[in-house]
This record gives C-alpha cells, structure tokens and sequence, in this order.
C-alpha cells in the first residue's frame, strides 16, 4: 500500500500578448478603442442583417391599418394596437408570454452558436457601428483617428469632430422620435417636435432616449456590451464544449510570429512557426478591444470582424482560411462536435411548448371582457310587483377596434325580468357603463343565494361570434 498522495498537473496555460514594442493600443477598460475597419463574410452579413432590421425599426410605426397607426402602444389610454389586434391590461398574460418565449429563443440560440445575439441582432452593436460609420467618414480610417485626436485644436480637428458629432446628435434623435413614435401617433409626433408644440413628457421622453442614444454607441460602446449588459456576465452558463463561438485554434496558429511570405512549409515545420503571423489585426478590428487569441473571454460578441480580418491575412499568406472561426471547444480538440444534445433539445422543446401556449392565447382570446359590479347600497329589494329585485353595474370592453352591438341576457334564473337596455353599441376600445337590473317572482326562488350567469354575446351583423358569460350571485333574505 502506497502513502503517496496523488498529484494532478495543473501547469498553467500559457497567455500570449502582443509585444508592447510593436503594439502600442492596449486594451484597458478606460482606453478608448480605435476600431479599424474589415471587409468580409461576416461584415457583410452583420451590415446587411442590421440594416433590415433597422429599416424595419424605421418602418413599422408608420404603417396604417384600418385607417390608424397599425402598431402603437398608448400608455396614456391603455391600450396596444398591434395591426387588428388590440391589447389592454386585462391582456397581460400575454406580454408575459412573449418575454417567457424571447427567453428562451435567446437562451436556444446562445447555448447552439453563442453570444450572436450581441453580435448580429442587438440594437447597441447595430447602432455602435452606424456612429463608426459616421466616425471613419468624417476622421478617416483607425490611424487617422488616432492622429487626429492627437493633434491640437485646430479648424480642421474643429469641423470635423463639430460634423462627427453633429450627425451623431441627428441620428441620436431620429432614433428617438422613431421610438416615441411606437407610444405616441407618429405621423403628428415628428412636426410637433420640430416645432416645440409637443406635451411635456413626449418631449422628456424624447430627449432622454436621444441621450441614451448617444451617450450608448457614441461614448460608452463596448462599455455597455462588457460591464453594464447582464447578458455578457450569465452567457456562459449556457455555453458547453459543443457551443460554437468565435475562436483561435492555437494547435495552428502557434507558434506565432512574423516571416516572409516566400518561406515554404518545411522550413515553417523545422522552426516550428505556426500560420499566425502576429499581425495584431484581430485586436484592431475588434469592438471590445480583445485579443481572441487568449481564448474564451465574456467580452467578445461573435461578431465576426477578427475571423474577416484573420482570413485577409491568410489569403495574403496563402495560408489556409479559418486561423479564427466559428467552432467549439470539440471540435478544437478534433473530437468532433455533436448539435443534438440534451441541454440544446430541452431548450428547444421548452420554447416549442411556451411557442404553442403562446399561439394557444391567442387563438382562445376573446375580444369582449365583462365586469360586474354589485350594488352595494342594498343586498336586494321587492319591486310594486312583488318581484325579488338586484341591481348590477355591468362593465363592457370591446377589445375589437371595431363598433359592436352586443345583448344581455341571464341565465340560471326562471323569468327573469331585466330592466334597462339589454341591446347596446359598444365602440372600439370602448368601456361601456350598463346599470341593469334583474326581477324574478320570489316563489321560483328556493335558496338565498343563487348562482347565475350575465350572458353578452355580440349581434352585430357580418362580425365573429362572441360571447362572454360572467358568474355573480342572486341574493334574497
């Protein structure tokens, strides 16, 4: 029997970092990162994908269906009109639903190909390029920019930082408006603005998202992305080794290092020079400022840009593409990497069931509500008649956005006499006040409380059949 304890190995993995000699942008979280421009797949892809989404962001609030702004969510009266559907707060439920499914799409889609989201999809990258864009066109590419702020004030730094940030500040309110515009009817929203003749919280609201606007993809930027987005802290624990994110197969690219482009495979082999040539070109490309090359890091968003801006050097290099690509941590280790797993099929199976009772709420949604409200003053009353009177208050909501006529009826009762109107015309979106009253002859009544039903059912002609029945009490004794 051996005494000796067992040890385990625990060499630490090497980092590399670029040599301050030659690489003089290191990334601090209070440098300011000077991102440099790449064409390529992955640009183009990104650039595409968020300007459709842009426009559609554009678009969308000014839209009409049936003669009024087809999406607008109007805080004021309560109500969110989304093309011929029209919510209200009774149709929370449903909000809650949509937020549940976008969790867990998000939470599907991190755990199959990573932080993408961040990358392609969110609104801060989107519009952190769009200032960038605005940046190098007024600056000039990374090296000029660098120069310039360099430089001394003077009226060339002057114009061009006063253009930079004068497009800046339009786009910043553009972006704004557009979104006040989801809230508020767009089509006036832009000429009130303009001319100082809107309310006092559409103007608050409206500069204060112009700010955040500005203040985000102008200023703070990767800031954002690293230290203020939740997502970037609790992203990996969605991730496993059969992930794909954006990653550096150091088994080839190590050992890095400069070399002449003439230098053949053997002599590469013999000094054991890998295909990374230590051009720096993944940092400098690279919104958050990092290095790839140091593996997995919470701050990088799978934008792609360092696998373009790898994959120029390696057609310079003739080297083969993919130094840096998308793959998993497997398939870096070449044991190859499996997509249907148990942790990716129970997100999947997950958002298909909440997809479904999404779906399920609202197909059963019926566009009427009905409240009923006791009278208070007296439990009942006999009328002249000798009948067994209750008074209600009935609520009517028509969720349609259109006009119905709808009638109340009661059931659970034998003879009833109701007094009042029992036909009315209810608009779109309206809540109509119905004082009803509810008589029967005191010998059908065998209990002191009986269990009824107020039945309002839509007649109008051509619409859908709807019909709501709400449960209350009929009282005597």
């Amino acid at each position: 029997m051996s005494n000796k304890i067992p040890v385990k190995d625990i060499t630490p993995v090497k980092i590399h970092q670029p040599e301050s000699s030659s690489h003089d942008n290191h990334y601090t979280p209070r440098s300011h990162i000077y991102v440099r421009s790449v064409k390529g797949l992955y640009d183009t892809f990104r650039r595409s994908f968020g300007l459709f989404f842009v426009a559609l962001f554009v678009l969308l609030p000014w839209l009409t269906f049936n003669g009024q702004q087809a999406i607008l969510f109007d805080l004021a009266e309560q109500r969110f009109t989304i093309f011929n559907l029209t919510l209200w707060p009774q149709d929370l439920t449903l909000l809650a639903w949509i937020f549940i499914v976008a969790a867990y799409a998000l939470f599907f889609v991190t755990t199959f190909a990573g932080r993408v989201w961040c990358g392609f999809m969110c609104p801060q990258t989107t519009w952190t390029f769009i200032f960038i864009w605005f940046e190098e066109l007024f600056e000039g590419s990374r090296n000029k920019r660098i120069k310039l702020d360099e430089r001394a004030m003077d009226f060339d730094k002057f114009w061009r930082k006063t253009a930079k940030h004068f497009c800046w500040l339009m786009v910043a309110i553009l972006t704004s408006l557009t979104f006040v515009g989801y809230f508020t009817p767009i089509k006036s929203l832009f000429i009130d603005f303009f001319t100082l003749q809107t309310g006092f919280w559409v103007t608050v609201s409206a500069w204060f998202f112009a700010f955040c606007t500005y203040g985000n993809a102008g200023w703070l930027r990767e800031i954002m992305c690293t230290h203020i987005c939740p997502y970037a802290r609790f992203q990996a624990v969605m991730f496993d080794q059969d992930t794909l994110t954006v990653s550096y197969d150091a088994e080839r690219g190590e050992g890095r290092g400069p070399r002449p482009r003439k230098m053949d495979e053997q002599t590469r082999k013999e000094k054991n020079i890998g295909d990374c040539v230590d051009c720096n070109l993944c940092v400098l490309v690279c919104p958050t400022g990092i290095d790839i090359r140091n593996g997995l890091q919470y701050e990088c968003i799978d934008c792609g840009k360092c696998i373009d801006a790898c994959n120029d050097t390696m057609d310079k290099m003739r080297y083969p593409r993919g130094l840096i690509r998308f793959t998993s941590e497997n398939q870096l280790k070449g044991s190859g990497s499996k997509i249907l797993r148990p942790k990716l099929i129970g997100y999947a199976l997950v958002l298909m069931v909440m997809a479904g009772l999404l779906v399920l709420e609202l197909v059963t949604r019926i566009p009427l509500a009905v409240d009923i409200i006791r009278d208070r003053n007296s439990l009942y009353r006999e009328t002249n008649e000798g009948l067994i009177e209750n008074v209600y208050t009935l609520k009517i909501l028509n969720k349609s956005q259109f006009a119905q006529t709808y009638h109340i009826d009661v059931e659970g009762l034998q003879d009833p006499k109701l007094t009042g109107q029992t036909d009315v015309e209810v608009q779109g979106g309206e809540v109509y006040t119905l004082p009803i009253s509810v008589a029967v002859d005191a010998y059908s009544i065998d209990q002191a409380v009986t269990d009824i039903n107020i039945r309002v059912q839509a007649t109008t002609p051509g619409s859908e059949d709807v019909m709501q029945l709400e449960p209350s009490k009929f009282l005597y004794r």
